[in-house]
């Protein structure tokens, strides 16, 4: 990487950081659950109404990125983003929070979608997989923060802020901004691509290339079992060790800060060893932790378990969105905006799990992130490197 551009690194690393707002939702959606007496099929809505929006933006994204280039669209998901953390700041009923959860989905969309290849056009092809892993990495970061930042507020922060547990929109709304400035003062070369722009069909044809089509399907899978976790670790322990919710909301940070942890040294391990290998190290401890979440009662076999699960799911992206990004290498954008549309799967699984935690409690939430995780044994023998 050219030496007076990696300081170009730093806005896109905060951008990077500003993505992670998004996974507020799972600690939020249950919060919101207690404030207004909600279901858990009801309260899933939430999570699954934020991640809806990949399915419907993320192609046309990457679209948008071959006509303004692709820094103009990241500095666009960081308006919407803003935008959506400063309306829980002005109310906290129902329908408030679900036009706050949409516009963050939205954003988070825009920004999935072109912050990849916005790193790739500074740091070119080589060490893909480890820098999107060092993004992930700081994605984490605000992950692992916002439930700290929830419960803070839910029991401090009140008198001084005039917020209860939405003070965590407070922070990441000014976090947003600077990150917005930062960005926006950076100067980025790039081509935008003349003639004509790929149509939406155009781009859905790319999955009939199969290694785009089974990653797409391995995003969907990594996403719903993050966001499953997100939301199902707190109601594990409320369900089967009696915690209140602000105890258990250090599940959502155990997970998170364990997604850190792999995140930093996946960055790492993906420069020494086989991709593949890594792969299936991480899948491994995800199958493990499922097995452990399933039948576990304890709070110490529980912690094990959203700790394997968070170490596990921590790379998956970054491995099966480089194997993806790399096999069309003149369609950058637009397998892009298909992989981050995969996201969709953090709207499936919450939904169905939802449903299925009503019936038979969380078990019946676990065993469908399960069926995730064998799914991602499939995808193994498509990893080329």
């Amino acid at each position: 990487m050219n030496k007076n551009k990696s300081i170009y690194l730093i806005p896109v690393m905060l951008c990077f950081f500003c993505m992670g707002f998004v996974d507020l939702v799972g600690i939020a959606s249950n919060y919101v659950k207690a404030d207004l007496g909600l279901s858990d099929s009801v309260a899933n809505v939430f999570p699954s109404l934020v991640f809806f929006w990949f399915l419907i933006f993320s192609v046309p994204t990457g679209m948008l990125m071959n006509r303004i280039g692709r820094k103009k669209t990241v500095l666009l998901s960081l308006v919407v983003t803003v935008v959506s953390l400063l309306i829980p700041l002005l109310g906290s009923g129902f329908a408030v929070m679900l036009v706050a959860f949409s516009l963050l989905g939205i954003g988070n969309a825009l920004m999935q979608t072109s912050i990849n290849p916005l790193a790739m056009l500074i740091i070119g092809d080589k060490n893909l997989a480890s820098t999107l892993t060092f993004g992930q990495f700081v994605k984490a970061i605000a992950s692992f923060l916002a439930p700290y930042l929830a419960m803070w507020g839910a029991t401090q922060a009140m008198p001084t802020f005039g917020y209860d547990w939405r003070v965590l929109f407070l922070v990441y709304f000014v976090v947003g901004l600077l990150g917005t400035a930062l960005l926006w003062v950076t100067p980025i070369q790039e081509e935008i691509q003349e003639g004509r722009s790929s149509s939406f069909m155009d781009c859905l044809r790319l999955l009939g290339k199969p290694i785009v089509l089974l990653s797409f399907l391995g995003i969907m899978c990594h996403v719903g079992i993050d966001v499953g976790t997100n939301t199902t670790a707190p109601k594990l322990l409320m369900e089967r060790v009696g915690m209140t919710l602000n105890e258990a909301a250090f599940a959502t940070s155990l997970y998170f800060i364990f997604r850190t942890i792999g995140a930093l040294t996946g960055s790492f391990f993906l420069r020494v060893m086989k991709t593949r290998w890594f792969f299936i190290i991480s899948v491994s401890l995800m199958a493990a932790s499922m097995a452990l979440m399933f039948g576990g009662t304890s709070k110490t076999v529980l912690y094990t378990a959203i700790a394997l699960v968070g170490y596990g799911n921590s790379n998956i992206f970054s491995m099966a969105f480089s194997e993806a990004l790399l096999s069309v290498p003149d369609k950058q954008n637009e397998v892009s905006g298909l992989m981050i549309m995969g996201l969709f799967g953090g709207t499936i699984f919450p939904l169905i799990m939802g449903f299925c935690s009503d019936a038979m409690g969380q078990a019946g939430a676990v065993a469908v992130m399960a069926v995730g995780v064998i799914y991602l044994f499939t995808y193994i023998p498509r990893i080329k490197r």
